[in-house]
């Protein structure tokens, strides 16, 4: 009579070789199984290799004269300015074609409408960021536009609570050649009823404390159009598949006053913020009366991954400064000066 062990044995032998690949796979961390197909694994969400780290080379915008961007102006039909030390040539686009009204307020361009293009040159090509503000029956054609010419939508929201007319905001992204970029962004352009130029705005001062606003950010802000404005770099360096982003492309928190009379102002703007700060922002904000429009991303593999809260308020205008301040200080900004 057989033993039952000696029986069994020819089984045991197949089920070792059935699990010595997989023993194998798991002690040189290939990922692999059967024949050498790597194992699916979490996508990153981004085009880049994700091995890279944090040491991976990144790449810096390469300083430029207005010469170099000749090509783009004459191809948009619209000339900018340059920010970051000749970085980054940053190209207006506001709405002031538009009449958009928000809580009985008669929103300025410079408060919410004020729309962008901004171009940086990099050792692996020219990078294109911008934000386009469309009335809703532009959006479909201004997003055919985009994409046909290969300009990536990297977000579509409101800035705004309510607003007549409808008004959305798309931000874009690519990289390539400059000049087919700016054809690109021109097709979209010409779907809508942006201004060839930008109209030079209302530069009169504010009738506004900005000595109190300034007291209560701890900051200076600047007057503009009619508006008066701070742009809040944050502190960290923040980068887009190895690019490094210099605060001219919009990474930045932006808080805007527009006078209504009597002290009191409309605020708009946007705060940029990190995960852990964003339920810190919007309690502040909130607890300074201020409505929270909407929370989102602008970008798609920026780092690290920004995140940004678009508010309204309209109130005496150093009240809200102070209630905006609680809000800034839960934020990694770059210091004050």
């Amino acid at each position: 009579m057989t033993p039952p062990n000696n029986r069994s044995f020819p089984h045991r032998l197949a089920v070792l070789a059935l699990l010595l690949p997989l023993a194998l796979a798991s002690c040189t961390g290939t990922g692999t199984v059967g024949g050498g197909t790597p194992a699916a694994g979490p996508s990153t969400g981004s085009t880049h290799d994700s091995s890279m780290g944090a040491d991976a080379k990144q790449l810096q915008p390469a300083s430029t004269a207005e010469a170099d961007w000749n090509p783009v102006t004459d191809a948009l039909g619209r000339t900018g300015k340059f920010g970051d030390g000749n970085t980054v040539y940053r190209i207006p686009l506001p709405r002031t074609d538009l009449h958009v009204v928000t809580g009985g307020v008669a929103v300025k361009s410079g408060l919410s409408l004020g729309g962008y293009a901004a171009f940086a040159k990099y050792d692996d090509g020219t990078m294109l960021m911008g934000d386009l503000v469309v009335t809703e029956a532009e959006l479909p054609k201004v997003t055919d536009a985009l994409q046909a010419h290969g300009i990536g939508q990297t977000a579509l929201h409101k800035h705004l609570p309510e607003q007549s007319p409808s008004v959305w905001w798309t931000h874009i992204h690519a990289m390539g050649d400059p000049v087919k970029l700016a054809e690109g962004l021109k097709a979209a352009l010409d779907a809508t009823a942006i201004a060839p130029a930008a109209a030079a705005g209302d530069q009169t001062a504010p009738d506004l404390d900005s000595a109190g606003i300034d007291a209560a950010l701890g900051r200076k802000g600047a007057a503009d159009g009619g508006i008066y404005k701070f742009s809040l770099p944050r502190a960290e360096t923040i980068t887009d598949e190895g690019h490094v982003l210099p605060p001219t492309f919009g990474v930045t928190t932006a808080i805007n006053f527009q006078p209504v009379g009597g002290g009191k102002a409309a605020i708009n703007g946007d705060f940029a913020m990190i995960g852990p700060e964003v339920q810190k922002v919007i309690q502040a904000l909130r607890k300074g009366g201020i409505t929270v429009v909407s929370v989102h991303n602008h970008s798609v593999t920026d780092e690290p991954r920004l995140f940004y809260a678009h508010f309204w308020a309209v109130e005496d205008a150093v009240t809200l400064a102070k209630a905006l301040r609680a809000a800034l200080d839960s934020t990694n900004l770059k210091a004050a000066g």
